[in-house]
Formats: structure tokens, C-alpha cells, sequence
């Protein structure tokens, strides 16, 4: 599977090598049981609403003194207070049981199914491979505890932990040193056009794989991906073309 001049590949985490958006959906259900036990439908879905819209605009400051999981219970907290009307809630830990229901049932969730797994472990013996993933340190180093995944790679790189993330050039550049390789030996595959995709573009790797699973149009002049794929499974046939 080796292909002429691809030495390296970087993968995303999230929605590329594992469905984090189903994950999170059936752990949002299990959060609306736990609240219809005292409230109901109308608010429940209305709170798990809110918090989906503060989690999605959500920014972290790991020196602002509170962690990941402070912010995230804070999330419920407010999402409660605004639909109830501000008024506390006859529960003072509901928020904390909504956050912990969310999170472990997410985690638990998350995997890298057989098919995934007999691909990577195949790509290994030919290429060095990179997972390159975006977000908060403790939040996506669980997800790498979980999934039991760090051997499957040569390393694991959180943008969390540095100074800038996907597209930034500054962590592309990071994971080349780390590979002992160069831009045009690498290959970036995600599911985002503008993390994934500009990034690996403006680092200048040898192509982009858009893991497009929704099947959906990119956006009007949004950056063009060397090649689009609907699933990673998919990808062998890409290298087959860079040969």
C-alpha cells in the first residue's frame, strides 16, 4: 500500500476516524432522560438545545483558572437557569449529573471500528502515521485513553497543547519535525475543510483528503481538497492514485 513519495500521513480524530457526532448524539438522549425525571419534554429538549449551542461556541482558556470540566458543567448550569427562568433548581448537583451522564456516555461510546482499525494497522507497516487533532488537552487525551489508540500511531499530537492549532502552519510544521519528514511526504486527512483541508493546503503536503460523510456541497469558495472521499476506509484508493 506504500505510494511513490508518501512517506507520512497525518489523520484527524473527530468525525474522520471515529463518529464523535453520533457519539454525542445518543449521549445528549441519555442527558433528556435524566431530565425528564423532573422536568418535561418542552424543557428538557430546550436545555440539551442550549447547551449544544454553548458547547459548539465554546472557547477554553486553559489559564483561566477553571477546568474543562468546570466550563462544561457551567454550560448545564446556565442552559438550566435560562429555560427555567433563572431560578434555581430543585436539584443543586442537576447540572454536574447532566455533564457527567453527557461525557461518560460519550467516551463510552467512542471507537474505532474493525474496519478502521485492519486499515490503519495496515497503512502502519508502509507509512509513518500522525493523529492531528484540534481541541482542549484533558478533553480529547481521554478520548485517545478510551479509544486505546496511541499505539496505532507513531504520534499523537493535540492542539491543545500548543500555542496554535488546525490550519495553523506553526503544528503542521511541528508534526514534520516530529516524522522526520517533509511537507511534500505527507498526505492530511480530515472531515474539516477549514481546519484539516486549509491547513494541510497551506503547509504545503503533497495532497488533502476531505472525509466528506455527509455527503454535503462545500460551502461556496470554500478551499477545493485534492480529493474527496465519504469515508476513510476509502483512502487506500487515494494513495493508489499518488503512486
Amino acid at each position: 500500500m506504500n505510494s511513490e513519495g508518501i512517506k507520512a500521513i497525518l489523520l484527524d480524530l473527530d468525525n474522520t476516524l471515529i463518529d464523535t457526532a453520533g457519539a454525542g448524539g445518543v449521549a445528549i438522549q441519555k442527558v433528556t432522560e435524566l431530565l425528564k425525571t423532573t422536568l418535561d419534554h418542552e424543557h428538557t429538549i430546550a436545555i440539551c438545545d442550549r447547551f449544544k449551542h454553548k458547547l459548539h461556541h465554546e472557547t477554553f482558556d486553559p489559564a483561566g483558572g477553571r477546568t474543562i470540566d468546570e466550563v462544561r458543567i457551567s454550560h448545564w448550569e446556565e442552559s438550566i437557569q435560562e429555560v427555567m427562568g433563572g431560578s434555581p433548581s430543585s436539584n443543586p448537583t442537576l447540572a454536574s449529573e447532566c455533564y457527567y451522564q453527557w461525557k461518560n456516555t460519550r467516551l463510552e461510546l467512542l471507537t474505532i471500528t474493525p474496519p478502521v482499525l485492519t486499515l490503519l494497522k495496515q497503512l502502519r507497516t508502509s507509512h509513518k502515521l500522525l493523529l492531528l487533532t484540534n481541541g482542549e488537552t484533558q478533553t480529547q487525551r481521554e478520548k485517545v485513553v478510551a479509544l486505546g489508540c496511541q499505539g496505532l500511531f507513531d504520534a499523537v499530537v493535540v492542539g491543545g497543547e500548543h500555542a496554535e492549532e488546525k490550519p495553523a502552519r506553526s503544528i503542521f510544521t511541528h508534526c514534520f519535525g516530529l516524522l522526520a519528514v517533509q511537507a511534500h511526504d505527507c498526505v492530511m486527512v480530515g472531515d474539516s475543510l477549514d481546519t484539516d483541508i486549509v491547513g494541510g493546503f497551506n503547509a504545503g503536503v503533497r495532497a488533502t483528503v476531505w472525509i466528506n460523510n455527509g455527503g454535503v456541497c462545500p460551502p461556496e469558495g470554500s478551499v477545493n481538497p485534492d480529493y474527496t472521499i465519504p469515508s476513510v476506509l476509502d483512502l487506500p484508493e487515494v494513495l493508489a492514485k499518488l503512486k
